[in-house]
């Protein structure tokens, strides 16, 4: 039966080095969002595919002699990872509840057996967020789990500060609206003041998707402000504003942009990714 609980900031344990800074990110998303903490560890069992190939060197008792001495490794391997998975949650629970302050955040385990793209599968429909450290360590890059998934995900590097600030990229594309929505509900940046940058020309058009943003972000109660710069190059606009601002936290829609727009001028996503140095929040595209 599983213990997953509905609208949990999930904490993924997958990047050693990155592990304090994912909780104490989870930690104040959770705090702001109300919602209990699921710490997720995930292991794929070990598997020995390649050594099953063995027919044309090994007589029958020799090849069963050696299965059989195979799964008893694997099974020696799978159960030293799920003990280092078991103590790598309990010292993870203990850093939350020394460091949770006055907030007590409701904590609990996810300790999966499957690799950490099926494991952000089975969190995704039932999460409010999840938090990922920068380096990931699984097969899928960071950017092909964000990608697929459906939840919105906040990435932090080695350290994390808690934001006090934050810059939302607005390209007035459908999944940048769904973003607004979800930030005009959301309690998660309620408190931080707010920058709308959009990149583009000064058309009507864009002014008033701009102003149309901005008014929307402040009746909801967010203390924003908004600015369309001029620029081709997205990403170092977004940037170059962030830093020359200082703003802590950067947020954009995930892939929002055509298959077609990727292939010709790369994704602005994956630029961002590989470009911050502040963590990022990013919303997914519907």
């Amino acid at each position: 039966m599983s213990n997953l609980r509905a609208d949990s900031v999930i904490a993924c344990l997958d990047a050693p080095s990155h592990v304090q800074a994912v909780l104490e990110a989870s930690m104040w998303a959770a705090k702001n969002l109300h919602a209990p903490i699921g710490l997720l560890h995930a292991a794929p069992t070990v598997q020995h595919k390649e050594a099953l190939d063995y027919s044309g060197y090994l007589v029958a008792d020799d090849g069963t002699n050696l299965l059989n001495q195979l799964t008893l490794e694997e099974k020696d391997s799978n159960g030293k990872l799920r003990d280092q998975g078991r103590l790598l949650l309990k010292r993870a629970h203990r850093y939350c509840e020394r460091h949770q302050g006055r907030y007590k955040h409701q904590i609990y385990y996810l300790h999966r057996h499957a690799s950490i793209a099926e494991s952000l599968d089975y969190v995704d429909e039932s999460a409010q967020l999840v938090v990922l450290g920068h380096q990931v360590t699984c097969k899928d890059t960071l950017s092909q789990l964000i990608r697929a998934s459906r939840c919105p995900a906040l990435v932090t590097h080695e350290s994390f500060k808690i934001p006090k600030t934050a810059l939302f990229g607005f390209d007035n594309r459908p999944t940048c609206h769904h973003l607004l929505d979800w930030l005009c509900d959301t309690a998660l940046i309620r408190n931080l003041n707010l920058h709308v940058v959009m990149v583009g020309e000064e058309t009507e058009r864009n002014k008033e998707a701009l102003r149309e943003a901005y008014a929307r972000l402040t009746q909801s109660g967010i203390n924003c402000k908004k600015s369309l710069i001029a620029g081709n190059d997205v990403t170092n606009a977004l940037i170059t504003y962030q830093h020359q601002n200082k703003l802590d936290l950067l947020i954009t829609g995930a892939f929002g942009e055509s298959r077609l727009h990727e292939l010709l001028h790369g994704s602005n996503t994956r630029k961002l990714l590989k470009a911050s140095q502040s963590p990022y929040l990013l919303y997914p595209k519907m």
